[in-house]
């Protein structure tokens, strides 16, 4: 068989459920298992890279994939938003795979197979959200995605974790089959299609109160959007071992949920249909809220990956704020900021996993000093808290540039506000944690002594923070390609 689109699609599928499937073979020889692993890992980026060449040039890959009840089908459909979103999970699967080899390693971890086998499973689901054609097709590896991620919420099986899988799975499946499903039926109702078409589907003079209403549902019903009030399943999942939180909070879940939010606006309402809906405005002060009472909650957390995990609720709410915008240069920020924030993020959750497997310390209390004995974590760390703030060079300071454009473009410029104290308050909450590994003297200098040689055994949890915090910084030049790959999701001539 030639590889051709159609096939490089099914290969979006076919690579990392084949590694899931080879991976238990190996559960006696570690070398193999991450082996194939990694290999599967690059294998689908080489994949994803040419897909990505493909859609650069115009074509639209298509697969279909199968039809039940007669009229519903599955169909894969790959657009420049499915393609950055691929992208994006293949590329950092490989950095995650490394680093997971390291923390899952040096921590003595339980369950090893079982971790990298679910993660291949997890990356499939994230691969059919991405190319998906359709809402029917995006619900299905929606709920695909929250089931392959529930064994790694649990992975230590202790009281802790089996209660914060509880609450994860609760929400998640309670929002998409209470909220999302009903959404998808009322489209199907109203538009009389779920497919995507750039501009929307709903027909002219479709009723101001049903778009309201499915806007609402959507919202909500996309719970791994962490809109609040929705949000409680992404802090209580960081039980999980940290290279699971790097996974949930920058590659596959929250990424699913933002993206999946940006692409129903722009494929099934269309940009403009969106804005002229009263609940828009609603949902934009919705999520401009979010976006400043998460940070401050992160403000007041100790525990260094529950800081990042509410931080990761604000910052998962620009991309909602851009969607219900709905301006031409919001709804680009808000593709931006899923690029960003997936490569700031991931450094900051694999920098607070070094610093457990070296120093075996979690509280920001207790970081005192410890920049001196690991330079390169905590450099990396700044790194990526800067992109998280926005500061230029970085990555992250092109998608509240858009955002802040697009929230004047839409006549909402009063929700620049939200944007400005976010802001604020992520470097008040960041950058100490920089400062005090830094500048600060060591609460136990002799113990410190130790750390430095310690993290000699420990490369593979340092050097992919590395990585990630070099792509923050790189990304930031090449955001005007970014721009010219997201244009054509918006109506001709919208930007």
């Amino acid at each position: 068989m030639t590889y051709s689109a159609e096939m490089a699609l099914v290969l979006l599928l076919a690579i990392p459920l084949v590694a899931a499937a080879l991976i238990p073979l190996a559960r006696k020889s570690p070398n193999i298992r991450e082996g194939i692993s990694l290999i599967a890992a690059f294998a689908l980026l080489a994949n994803v890279i040419n897909l990505v060449r493909s859609v650069s040039a115009g074509a639209r890959p298509e697969l279909h994939l199968g039809t039940f009840a007669g009229k519903f089908d599955i169909t894969f459909v790959l657009e420049p938003l499915g393609a950055i979103f691929a992208a994006i999970a293949s590329s950092l699967w490989i950095l995650n795979t490394l680093f997971a080899i390291g923390y899952m390693r040096g921590n003595k971890e339980k369950n090893q197979t079982r971790f990298f086998a679910f993660v291949a499973v997890a990356i499939a689901g994230a691969m059919g959200i991405a190319a998906s054609g359709n809402l029917i097709t995006l619900f299905v590896f929606y709920e695909f995605l929250t089931l392959s991620t529930f064994p790694l919420v649990t992975h230590k099986g202790d009281a802790k974790a089996r209660r914060g899988g509880t609450i994860y799975a609760l929400i998640l499946m309670g929002t998409s089959l209470g909220l999302l499903l009903p959404a998808i039926i009322g489209v199907q109702v109203f538009a009389g299609t779920t497919n995507f078409a750039v501009g929307g589907v709903f027909p002219e003079g479709t009723s101001t109160l049903v778009v309201s209403i499915l806007l609402f549902l959507f919202a909500f019903g996309i719970g791994k959007a962490a809109l609040m009030p929705v949000h409680p399943w992404l802090p209580n999942a960081m039980v999980a071992p940290t290279p699971v939180s790097a996974l949930l909070h920058a590659v596959a879940v929250v990424k699913a949920g933002v993206f999946s939010m940006l692409k129903v606006v722009v494929y099934t309402f269309g940009p403009a249909l969106a804005a002229g809906s009263s609940m828009s405005t609603i949902l934009s002060w919705i999520a401009a809220i979010s976006i400043v009472v998460a940070s401050i909650i992160a403000l007041r957390q100790d525990n260094l990956k529950a800081r990042l995990a509410y931080s990761t609720v604000s910052q998962l709410s620009y991309v909602t704020l851009g969607a219900m915008l709905a301006a031409p240069m919001a709804i680009v920020g808000g593709a931006l900021q899923i690029i960003m924030h997936a490569w700031g993020k991931i450094t900051l959750f694999m920098c607070a996993g070094a610093i457990y497997t070296i120093a075996h310390r979690t509280e920001i209390s207790k970081l005192n000093g410890l920049g001196r004995t690991m330079p390169w974590v905590f450099g990396a760390f700044l790194i990526g808290a800067l992109s998280i703030i926005g500061a230029p060079p970085m990555g992250g300071s092109w998608p509240k540039f858009f955002l802040m454009a697009g929230a004047l473009d839409s006549g909402k410029g009063i929700l620049l506000a939200a944007l400005i104290v976010s802001s604020v308050l992520n470097v008040v909450y960041l950058v100490p944690i920089a400062i005090r590994g830094f500048m600060r003297p060591p609460d136990d200098p002799e113990k410190d002594a130790h750390i430095a040689e310690e993290r000699k055994h420990h490369r593979w949890v340092i050097i992919p923070p590395v990585l990630t915090a070099l792509g923050a910084f790189i990304l930031f030049f090449f955001a005007g390609d970014m721009v010219e790959f997201i244009k054509p999701i918006l109506p001709s001539g919208a930007l």
